[in-house]
């Protein structure tokens, strides 16, 4: 069946999701759709996604077009064709199933349908090469560790901050794969412990979803939303190594204070850092990255900042998926149940081994009969 929708154009998909309406077309320049940006546009409920580029170029097992696919939207690659020249912002378009996009009866441009079946067979392929990936990732991390020991020998020059770490359990929000469910299932944590909340660059639009107020924002600036970065919190743009800070210029014409933390390494990793040095008691992380194909959906060919950060922070480093499952609330019926049932049982008592009170109950039990005519 045909699926219409409205256009929407963005090179990056990250910015883009911001704007998309249920039903939309999303107009996308993304190699490689990684599975945070096909999960947002899932939950932005776009009917169809064109991309101007390769969905899966092979190089390694993303799974975010087969997440797009299984979700019922219909997803064309045009990597050969000018998608952005062809596609006006706001233009209804009509995608078959043959690849075609219409606007009314005119024939924009074509491409390739992903369907399932399709990605499944080449998701199958490439994870039977993910040793050759592995390989290149491995090397690639070592060759870089030796160019980031400033993090193993904690000579980064954290400014300072209005919010206090010591002695506190932060939560540190990133934009990663599955950060919304994990702050759903930490509600009753953060509830009762009141963590200091940083986050990390988009994550700070994925706390004030949830509810939640970020106490501080770091990161390149580039992901957070207006609105995130003017809700109040204290604003630490993370720099490159030689101090140069491409994200400083927003906040400056936005009239934002802030200060500028220059480190290798990427931001989580800076985050996480900043909040051990400062005395941080411990580190929740919610939708950081861990694993290989993580690493390779942020088009990272290496981990050496976050091998040598989880090495200088040790044990004081939870994954949020832990915490929801160590970490029980106690329940406030349970005790209020039990204090009725003592009360009861003590009030029977009383009444039962006192004369007085016996009297006083048969007494009001006999008033009840003749109200309840019984």
């Amino acid at each position: 069946m045909p699926i219409v929708g409205t256009a929407r154009l963005g090179a990056r998909t990250k910015h883009l999701v911001k704007r998309l309406r249920p039903g939309d077309v999303a107009v996308i320049d993304h190699v490689n759709v990684d599975r945070i940006a096909a999960e947002e546009l899932i939950a932005c409920g776009v009917s169809g996604v064109v991309n101007a580029a390769p969905s899966s170029d092979g190089k390694y097992p993303n799974a975010g077009p087969l997440m797009l696919a299984r979700a019922g939207i219909r997803l064309i690659d045009a990597p050969d064709v000018p998608v952005f020249e062809l596609v006006r912002d706001g233009q209804q378009l009509t995608l078959d199933g043959d690849g075609r996009v219409l606007a009314g009866e005119d024939e924009v441009l074509r491409g390739r349908v992903l369907t399932v079946p399709d990605l499944e067979a080449q998701l199958a392929a490439q994870r039977e090469r993910i040793d050759e990936v592995l390989a290149e990732f491995a090397e690639n991390t070592v060759e870089h560790v030796r160019q980031e020991t400033d993090i193993l020998t904690g000579s980064i020059d954290f400014p300072p901050t209005r919010v206090s770490f010591r002695d506190r359990h932060v939560l540190i929000v990133v934009r990663g794969e599955g950060h919304r469910r994990d702050l759903k299932a930490l509600r009753s944590y953060i509830r009762d412990v009141r963590p200091l909340i940083v986050a990390v660059d988009g994550g700070a639009d994925g706390a004030l979803e949830a509810g939640l107020k970020p106490d501080l924002i770091l990161g390149d600036m580039d992901s957070a939303s207006d609105a995130a970065l003017g809700c109040g919190a204290e604003l630490i743009v993370h720099a490159y190594p030689d101090g140069r800070a491409p994200g400083e210029a927003r906040l400056r014409e936005m009239g934002l204070p802030h200060k500028v933390v220059p480190a290798a390494g990427t931001s989580e990793d800076v985050a996480m850092l900043m909040a051990h040095e400062k005395g941080a008691d411990l580190i929740v992380s919610v939708g950081a990255h861990f694993n290989l194909i993580e690493f390779l959906d942020r088009k990272r060919g290496g981990m050496s900042s976050t091998f040598l950060t989880r090495l200088r922070i040790g044990e004081k480093l939870v994954d949020a998926k832990g915490v929801s499952r160590l970490y029980r609330p106690s329940s406030t019926l349970m005790p209020l149940i039990f204090f009725a049932i003592a009360f009861l049982v003590l009030v029977t008592i009383l009444i039962i081994t006192s004369p007085a009170l016996n009297d006083v109950f048969e007494l009001f039990w006999l008033k009840v009969r003749i109200w309840l005519e019984i």
